[in-house]
């Protein structure tokens, strides 16, 4: 009889799991569909993830090789334009298309590694100063304030200059460079949270600081946290292209869509597609990422809602 009563209890359990499961993805569903610009931004984010771990699948042609034969061919459906190449070719007669479909695989390498580095500094530091506060707080916010004295793009490349530019180089300066933001934030969460009322009873019944600290403060903040490394890394993948345009980035034989733009510029007047789909492509992968994270911004932050309604 006991058996049967616990079998009942965890079979409603678990259909009460599943239906909260449904009704959170059926407000999901809605958000989305209610949000134009959200959609289009979660299925152009998904697009590039697809087209990032499939290149190799999708692209018709080997990104760096090489044939002087078709050199500098424009988009398919121009006038000597080729089948085979459907965005035309470099000076160097090197598929477009098939560059292009490569280089989203650093971008977003580079953008989501670079995010993570520095929100996890950021993260960290930004919780150890606000939970500790006194002259541990006073360090890392001056430390915070004197990075955000300077302008980063100057800071990132007087620092990588100094390193030998690659992809990896990139990450780790990008992460290194970007954290501050992540602190503030962070900061400010948990000055906020210390006051509570169950941060309050976790210190009453004695549990450790570290448990209070990231599981009980980190936790509370983690979804506007998310919201944040959502959005920055558009703008991490900007500044990525900008550094690959001026030399200092991704390195050939690698293939980058800045170094791509950097290319194409000379042949602007003649070719003008060396340059105008790398930039199509970065156009369009920041403005999806944009789009998206506004719409994770406005369903995860009550306060984003209420100041839309």
């Amino acid at each position: 009889m006991l058996t049967d009563t616990k079998s009942e209890l965890m079979r409603s359990e678990a259909e009460y799991d599943i239906g909260k499961e449904k009704d959170r993805l059926r407000v999901l569903l809605k958000s989305l569909l209610r949000s134009k610009t959200g959609l289009l931004g979660l299925l152009g984010v998904l697009s590039i993830i697809f087209i990032a771990v499939f290149a190799g699948q999708i692209a018709p042609h080997a990104p760096n090789k090489i044939d002087l034969d078709v050199m500098l061919l424009p988009p398919s459906w121009m006038e000597g334009g080729n089948a085979a190449y459907f965005l035309g070719t470099d000076n160097l007669g090197r598929d477009l298309l098939s560059r292009i479909i490569y280089g989203s695989r650093v971008s977003l390498i580079v953008g989501i590694c670079a995010v993570a580095v520095a929100g996890t500094i950021g993260a960290i530091l930004g919780v150890v100063s606000g939970y500790y506060g006194g002259i541990i707080d006073h360090i890392i916010m001056r430390l915070v304030e004197a990075l955000l004295a300077l302008p980063n793009v100057l800071l990132v490349l007087v620092i990588i200059s100094v390193f030998k530019p690659g992809v990896m180089a990139l990450i780790l300066v990008l992460g290194c460079t970007t954290w501050t933001k992540y602190t503030r934030f962070i900061r400010g969460e948990v000055l906020s949270l210390r006051e509570r009322e169950f941060v309050k009873a976790a210190y009453a019944i004695g549990t450790k600081t570290r448990v209070i600290m990231f599981k009980h403060m980190l936790a509370n903040c983690f979804s506007t946290f998310i919201v944040i490394c959502t959005i920055n890394i558009s703008s991490v993948i900007l500044t990525e292209a900008s550094l690959s345009f001026l030399g200092l980035g991704v390195q050939p034989p690698t293939v980058s869509w800045g170094y791509m733009l950097s290319e194409g510029r000379m042949y602007l007047a003649t070719s003008w597609w060396l340059a105008t789909f790398p930039g199509i492509a970065i156009t369009l992968t920041v403005l999806s990422i944009i789009f998206f994270g506004d719409w994770l911004r406005d369903l995860l932050d009550p306060r984003s809602q209420g100041r839309r309604s």
